[in-house]
């Protein structure tokens, strides 16, 4: 078998073709941005429609993603036991119900309510999504992997706020509620007919309360695993204080329409489709610690320059609107680097435990964007500043993890997976 083949094989004898794998990794992982993103253009129209204040309006956002960070503890071990077939027809089935009765919520209580059901289904296909890479492929070829099915991802994020926009402008936040019920729908029947479980055979013990201790002990006593997980976290911590707050500041301070602001969304999507592209490219050159360590470079550029830009009044004045996008370019190109690079990291040393150990990575990254959220919540207000002067704290911690942790502990360990 040549270079290129070995790449792409995949571990086991009924492997799925490499491009299905890539088609259900697009569906599985972008079911969080179409989540969110779709959403974004909505949040000013629910505060007006419900009479709710901004902070609670929040918690329809930030309630799913503290929902779906504690739920992958739960999932991942439940894939290792059972495996990833069954958890993920139960979790894309949960998504769509949940995501049909958000739609018809009569109040902002029931919305966050059943916001947070549909983020506990999400932690599924997301969790599973992980574990299937390191199932089918080894660390290297799996950030190569994953970057590709981060390609999809960022397709659907590309469509999703000026889809989310136009359904609200033409129709209501409803219709675009109800459009992510579609979706599960579609990605549940694509795992039907088109997915071959990937999962080692089945861990009788996974759930034993002792052994499921001491796996996830082992892994976060992984400097691998830590040091992935907080690039992987602080990447995602700057993206969700985009996603957060840039609804309120484009449209409630900037004033664009939500039709504007999607497409806006959307180019800057197209930024982050770039970056996976760039990922790949950096991955077949330097590897994966050296493409960290660029992207860092970029990293710290963007939210220094968003910084700079709003302390010197641009962004509040006729330009405000590329003082701020303009570097989130900068920033979404070196996130198409750094998730896929920390997420495939972080489960890399554990191909036996690939769903706890994804699983303690999801939950980490969501407990960072449910306390920003929470943060943003209570700062958002007339001006730019909670946004750009948070991209560029969490710009600062990426440079600081990539070219620290990351290049000091990036290297998996050596030896068996002891996890059991």
């Amino acid at each position: 078998m040549g270079t290129g083949q070995a790449r792409e094989a995949a571990r086991g004898p009924n492997a799925m073709p490499a491009g299905t794998v890539i088609l259900i990794l697009s569906a599985l992982l972008g079911i969080q941005p179409l989540t969110t993103d779709l959403y974004l253009p909505t949040l000013p129209a629910l505060t007006d429609g419900f009479g709710a204040p901004m902070a609670q309006a929040q918690l329809t956002l930030t309630a799913l993603l503290l929902a779906f960070g504690f739920s992958q503890l739960a999932w991942g071990p439940l894939s290792d036991r059972f495996g990833r077939r069954p958890i993920l027809i139960a979790g894309l089935a949960a998504y769509a119900v949940a995501a049909t009765a958000s739609a018809m919520a009569t109040s902002m209580e029931a919305l966050i309510a059943w916001r947070a059901l549909q983020g506990l289904a999400m932690g599924a296909g997301v969790m599973c999504a992980r574990a299937i890479v390191r199932d089918l492929y080894s660390p290297v070829d799996g950030a190569r992997v994953m970057s590709k099915g981060m390609s999809g991802l960022a397709v659907i994020a590309c469509l999703s706020p000026p889809l989310g926009g136009l359904l609200s402008d033409l129709f209501s936040w409803r219709a675009a509620l109800l459009t992510l019920a579609a979706f599960g729908v579609a990605s549940l029947a694509l795992i039907v007919w088109r997915f071959e479980e990937t999962a080692p055979a089945p861990k009788p013990g996974a759930l034993a309360p002792t052994a499921l201790a001491r796996t996830w002990l082992h892994i976060l006593r992984n400097p691998t695993f830590r040091a992935y997980s907080a690039l992987s976290a602080a990447s995602y911590g700057g993206l969700f204080t985009f996603l957060a707050a840039s609804s309120f500041v484009f449209i409630k301070v900037l004033h664009l329409s939500k039709t504007e602001y999607g497409l806006l969304m959307c180019s800057v999507c197209f930024a982050y489709l770039l970056g996976t592209f760039l990922c790949r490219r950096l991955l077949l050159r330097f590897g994966v610690r050296r493409a960290i360590a660029i992207a860092c470079a970029i990293t710290l550029t963007s939210g220094t320059l968003m910084g700079v830009l709003a302390l010197a009044g641009v962004s509040s004045g006729e330009h405000g609107i590329w003082a701020i996008v303009l570097p989130q370019y900068l920033f979404m190109l070196a996130h198409g680097v750094h998730q896929p690079c920390g997420q495939s990291g972080a489960v890399g040393p554990f191909p036996k435990a690939a769903g706890a150990a994804s699983a303690l990575n999801g939950f980490i990254v969501m407990l960072v964007a449910f306390l920003m959220g929470s943060w943003l919540g209570n700062h958002l207000d007339d001006s730019v500043f909670a946004l750009t002067n948070g991209i560029w704290f969490w710009s600062v911690l990426i440079a600081l993890t990539g070219w620290t942790l990351v290049q000091r502990d990036g290297e998996p360990e050596r030896g068996p997976d002891k996890a059991r």
